[in-house]
């Protein structure tokens, strides 16, 4: 496969978000949630099993100037941006549906901004991996840099941000093996998980709907072992946990872990790029069907089954249970 942020945070990038419990405060009958930051001094790493922290990569002179170099100084551009927030708020909705149900109560959830993350050309196997490497390529250096920047915790999901939208290589983004999800034993060891979002891409290609989406697709990859994803859905394939719903007769609405892999096996079927392998529309939460569907919409509203698959993830992290 080729390929209205809201920005309240503490000066060091950290957000923090706190069980719905600790915040929850009656206004006449109503709730009113508030969220809390602190300083990466104050962070502890058995904060909870709920820890992202998004790095940003380069960005081509091309991707500054379609943002009019919005952002520069930070290595921050608004897809960038943006793509964070609907991290965080993927994160929120997993944290409220748990909430609700008296699960997973006290748990605390972390979303960072890491440091901008550069390529070495001396991590390039190949030439023609310095000008486009591979996903294999480009996250074993992701998570090389990790380790040398001492960042790696045991329980974490690490989230590259990628401008590259001709690398078909690496295509919309993924995760591999062995650094594919949290807290995966591994060699009897546990461990954080690395994963990378071709924002390039989406943005080029498709449209801002598609690169939150697919942020949020290649960060909950990180929480949705085969075995609990088989547990709720009717496959052992995260992106059947998504749905495809129409709107109207022309009109189909696609949820994240469902963005890329909605549409017909075509250019232009939904992303300008369809997802291959393990993709069967029958399996997924809910697929309304795509025949004379004209209009994409996309939603970062996650389905139930997504929000409960998670949930039991988190939960196993919880109890300290090795996941496969």
């Amino acid at each position: 496969m080729i390929p209205s942020s809201r920005d309240r945070r503490s000066a060091d990038g950290t957000r923090r978000f706190v069980s719905r419990r600790e915040l929850l405060t009656s206004i006449g009958g109503a709730a009113a949630v508030s969220r809390t930051t602190r300083s990466a001094a104050e962070q502890s790493i058995d904060g909870g099993p709920l820890h992202v922290r998004v790095y940003p990569g380069p960005v081509s002179v091309g991707g500054w100037l379609r943002s009019r170099f919005d952002g520069v100084r930070e290595n921050w551009p608004p897809a960038f941006r943006d793509a964070l927030s609907a991290v965080e708020d993927a994160l929120e909705q997993v944290l409220a549906y748990a909430h609700e149900r008296s699960r997973l109560e006290g748990l605390e959830a972390r979303v960072e901004r890491g440091r901008l993350v550069r390529f070495p050309l001396s991590a390039a196997p190949l030439s023609s991996e310095a000008v486009m490497p591979t996903l294999e390529t480009t996250l074993e250096v992701f998570h090389d840099r990790l380790r040398a920047r001492n960042v790696l915790t045991g329980s974490a999901c690490h989230l590259l941000l990628c401008w590259a939208p001709s690398n078909f290589r690496v295509g919309y983004g993924g995760t591999l093996a062995p650094n594919a999800i949290v807290g995966a034993d591994i060699d009897g060891t546990s461990g954080d998980a690395s994963t990378v979002a071709n924002v390039g891409a989406t943005e080029v290609w498709d449209s801002r709907p598609v690169t939150r989406n697919m942020a949020i697709h290649e960060t909950l990859h990180t929480f949705l072992p085969a075995d609990i994803v088989g547990s709720v859905g009717d496959s052992r394939c995260a992106h059947d946990l998504g749905t495809a719903v129409r709107t109207d007769e022309n009109t189909l609405r696609v949820s994240p872990m469902a963005t890329a892999y909605a549409g017909p096996d075509e250019i232009g079927g939904g992303t300008r790029w369809h997802g291959r392998g393990c993709v069967d529309h029958d399996a997924f939460h809910r697929h309304d069907g795509y025949e004379g569907v004209e209009h994409w919409t996309y939603t970062t509203e996650l389905s139930e089954a997504t929000l409960e698959a998670v949930t039991r993830t988190l939960e196993r992290l919880s109890r300290r249970e090795p996941l496969d």
